[in-house]
C-alpha cells in the first residue's frame, strides 16, 4: 500500500511494508545551478598554476562573493608543527569581478615570488577573517631531478558526476605528481558558470595542491561580435605565463620544469603566429626534453575528423625541433603513434605511404570524461581505445621518459619508454600490456531476406 502526501515544499511518500512500521521518505527539490554555483564569503575554486619560473614562484586563484573586496594569501615554509601562522607572510591579491550567466563574483589572484627552490610551502587564502584550510605545494628543483606529471584529455561533460573519479584515481596512482596537464575542453559551455563549478569541485583540494597546466579547447571558446574569443572564465580562474604571442597571452605559453620544457598552445586561433613563436622558442631551447600540449590533434582519432590546416602549419615546426611528445584531446577516443607518422601534407588515411621518421615525435590523443565518439583507426597508430575514460602518467628521469595510460579503474592500458640517443632520434621501447584493445564490436548487417519472405512481411502482402 502506498500513500502519497504533499508536504510543501517537500514531498512525502508514506510506505507500508510487510510487518513493518510506516517509513516516510522525503524527496527534496533538485538544487538548481544558480544555488549550486553560488559564491560565498568563503574561498572556493582554489587552483594552483604557474605564471613564471616554477623554481621560485607559484600562482593561486580563488573565488568569493562580492562581499569580499580584498583577497589575501598567507604563506610560510611548511613545518610539522601546527603553528603555521607564526612565521607566515601575507600577500595582497589582485581582485577582479566576473559577471557570469548565474552571478557576479570576485576572483582573486596571488603570485608568490622569491621562493626557495626545492622547498615545501604551506599557504591559505581568504580575506583576513575567513580563511581556507592550509594547503601544501613544493617549488621545483633547479636541477633536472626525476619527476612525474599527469595528463588528461577532455573532461567536458558530467564533470562532477563522472570525471571526478578519473582525476582522483590518477592522483591515487601518482600522489607525488608535480603538475597536471589538461589538454582542453575542461568544460562543455564556455560561459556556463555551473560547469566551471563542477570542474573545480571534481578536482577539489587536488587543484589547490597540484598545479594545473591547462590549454584552451574549442569548448573554452565563445563568440563576441561574430568572432571567437576565449571564455571570460579563463583569466580569472588561471594565472599563466604572458610571454606568448601578442593577443594570445596565457593561452600560448611555455614553462621549464626540472629539465623539461612544457609548451601549451591554443589550437583555436592564429596558428601561423604561434608557429613563428614556437620556432623561435625552440631554436633557443636548452632543455633535454620538450613536451607540447594543444587541443586539436595533428592526427585525428575521431571518425571523419582531420585538422589538415593546423597540421600543415605546426607539424613542420614540431618536426624541425624534434619534439619528444605531443599531448592532445578533442576526439573523445584514444590513439597513440609510434615514431613514424605521415608528413604534414600527406593524406592521413594512407598513413605510412608517406612517412617521416627523422623527428621521432610520439603523438597521443586521449579522453578523460564520459563523452565518447566513433573511432577512426590509422595504420601508424599502435594503440587505440573507444568508449574508455583514461588518464596518463608520464615519468621523466635523465635520458628516459616513461609513459603509461590507465583506464578510469586504474588498469594499465598503454605504455612505452623513450630513451635519448646522442645525435639521433629517440629510441622507443613498446611496453603495451597483453590485453585486447577496447573497441566497439563490429556492426553485423542483418542477412538479406528472400524475395518471398520480403513479400510476406510487407504491407503489400495479401
Amino acid at each position: 500500500m502506498l500513500i502519497v502526501t504533499a508536504a510543501w515544499p517537500l514531498f512525502s511518500y508514506t510506505m507500508y511494508g510487510q510487518d513493518a512500521a510506516p517509513d516516510v521518505i522525503k524527496l527534496v527539490p533538485k538544487v538548481e545551478p544558480a544555488e549550486f554555483a553560488r559564491p560565498t564569503i568563503l574561498p572556493d575554486r582554489i587552483v594552483l598554476t604557474w605564471a613564471d619560473d616554477p623554481t621560485t614562484t607559484q600562482a593561486v586563484n580563488w573565488r568569493t562573493s562580492t562581499d569580499v573586496s580584498r583577497g589575501l594569501a598567507e604563506i610560510t615554509v611548511a613545518d610539522a608543527g601546527p603553528n603555521l601562522e607564526a612565521n607566515s607572510r601575507q600577500v595582497v591579491a589582485e581582485t577582479q569581478p566576473l559577471t557570469t550567466d548565474l552571478n557576479t563574483a570576485h576572483f582573486h589572484t596571488v603570485k608568490f615570488e622569491g621562493l626557495t627552490p626545492k622547498t615545501k610551502y604551506a599557504y591559505r587564502v581568504g580575506d583576513g577573517v575567513n580563511w581556507s584550510e592550509w594547503f601544501h605545494f613544493s617549488t621545483a628543483s633547479t636541477d633536472p631531478e626525476p619527476f612525474s606529471f599527469i595528463y588528461f584529455g577532455d573532461a567536458q561533460n558530467d564533470i562532477r558526476s563522472k570525471w571526478s573519479r578519473v582525476i582522483r584515481e590518477a592522483y591515487g596512482d601518482a600522489p607525488k605528481a608535480k603538475f597536471m596537464i589538461h589538454a582542453g575542453d575542461l568544460i562543455n559551455k564556455a560561459e556556463a558558470d555551473a560547469e566551471w563549478q563542477e570542474w573545480c569541485e571534481a578536482g577539489a583540494w587536488l587543484n589547490a595542491m597540484v598545479p594545473s597546466v591547462p590549454v584552451v579547447g574549442n569548448h573554452e571558446m565563445a563568440k563576441a561580435d561574430g568572432k571567437s574569443r576565449v571564455s571570460h572564465h579563463w583569466r580569472p580562474q588561471f594565472a599563466l605565463p604572458e610571454h606568448g604571442p601578442a593577443g594570445l597571452e596565457e593561452t600560448c605559453y611555455s614553462l621549464v620544469y626540472q629539465g623539461v620544457r612544457i609548451v601549451g598552445m591554443n589550437s583555436n586561433l592564429e596558428p601561423e603566429k604561434q608557429a613563428e613563436w614556437l620556432d623561435k622558442l625552440l631554436t633557443d631551447n636548452e632543455e633535454k626534453w620538450v613536451v607540447c600540449s594543444f587541443h586539436h590533434p595533428m592526427f585525428s582519432t575521431g571518425k571523419d575528423r582531420d585538422n589538415a590546416e593546423l597540421r600543415a602549419v605546426w607539424k613542420p615546426v614540431l618536426d624541425r625541433h624534434r619534439i619528444d611528445l605531443v599531448l592532445q584531446g578533442h576526439d573523445h577516443t584514444y590513439g597513440r603513434t609510434a615514431l613514424e607518422t605521415p608528413v604534414a601534407g600527406a593524406n592521413v588515411a594512407t598513413g605510412l605511404n608517406a612517412s617521416d621518421m627523422f623527428s621521432g615525435t610520439v603523438y597521443v590523443v586521449s579522453v578523460s570524461g564520459p563523452k565518447m565518439y566513433d573511432l577512426q583507426r590509422h595504420p601508424f597508430m599502435v594503440r587505440h581505445a573507444q568508449d574508455t575514460q583514461l588518464y596518463q602518467i608520464i615519468h621523466i628521469d635523465g635520458d628516459k621518459l616513461h609513459y603509461e595510460a590507465y583506464t578510469a579503474t586504474g588498469e594499465v592500458y598503454d605504455a612505452f619508454t623513450l630513451t635519448k640517443q646522442s645525435g639521433g632520434i629517440n629510441q622507443l621501447t613498446e611496453e603495451i600490456p597483453d590485453t585486447p584493445e577496447r573497441l566497439r564490436p563490429p556492426v553485423v548487417a542483418a542477412p538479406a531476406k528472400k524475395a518471398s519472405e520480403a513479400l510476406k512481411s510487407s504491407a503489400l502482402a495479401p
